[in-house]
């Protein structure tokens, strides 16, 4: 039995291997993060599996890939949030925003205060010089990597890190209000 289930494993895995990374790489933007969520999605196959039959493989296959990927953006946007609105002095109420953000159960009231903090983000976001915006946007919420804004814009990755640093601080003065706002919540 454990034999048939290996070889089940190894023909999946010749089956969907190549479509599965391609259809990963084109959501993320490096091959190592591709990489490693396939292996993560193989491995939960292996482990599923094991336990119970999977009735539309590919399906599953697929599905499990793309919950992998959100939750690589969701760990990309958890640490940005941290960067962006915590400093040393206010600690203690990180870990309240970490919390309400990114509860696991979703209620109404972290439902609106997610909703509101995108909004304020955005608009924030709109207040900027086009080009601070632009890098702000690729680097931190599409993940690309500053060499790969500098061959798109032409121009140096310091001229590049200078204009992120700025929309940062921006960010920062301009959500305090709204994190205070939450972390009293």
């Amino acid at each position: 039995m454990p034999e048939d289930k290996n070889k089940h494993i190894i023909h999946t895995i010749k089956e969907y291997g190549k479509s599965l990374l391609s259809f990963i790489r084109r959501r993320v933007n490096n091959d190592a993060d591709a990489e490693d969520i396939l292996q993560d999605v193989w491995y939960q196959f292996s482990s599923v599996i094991n336990s119970e039959p999977i009735e539309q493989t590919s399906a599953w296959l697929y599905r499990v890939a793309r919950n992998k990927i959100t939750d690589k953006h969701k760990k990309k946007t958890e640490t940005l949030l941290d960067d962006m609105l915590t400093t040393d002095e206010d600690e203690d109420d990180a870990t309240d925003f970490r919390s309400i953000m990114f509860a696991e159960t979703s209620t109404p009231e972290t439902e609106y205060l997610r909703n509101l903090f995108w909004e304020e983000l955005f608009l924030a976001l709109d207040e900027l010089p086009e080009e601070q915006k632009q890098v702000f946007i690729w680097q931190e919420l599409e993940d690309v990597p500053f060499e790969e804004i500098a061959k798109r814009t032409g121009q140096n990755i310091n001229t590049l890190v200078s204009r992120k640093r700025y929309a940062v601080l921006h960010l920062r003065k301009r959500l305090k209000q709204l994190y205070l706002e939450i972390t009293e919540y």
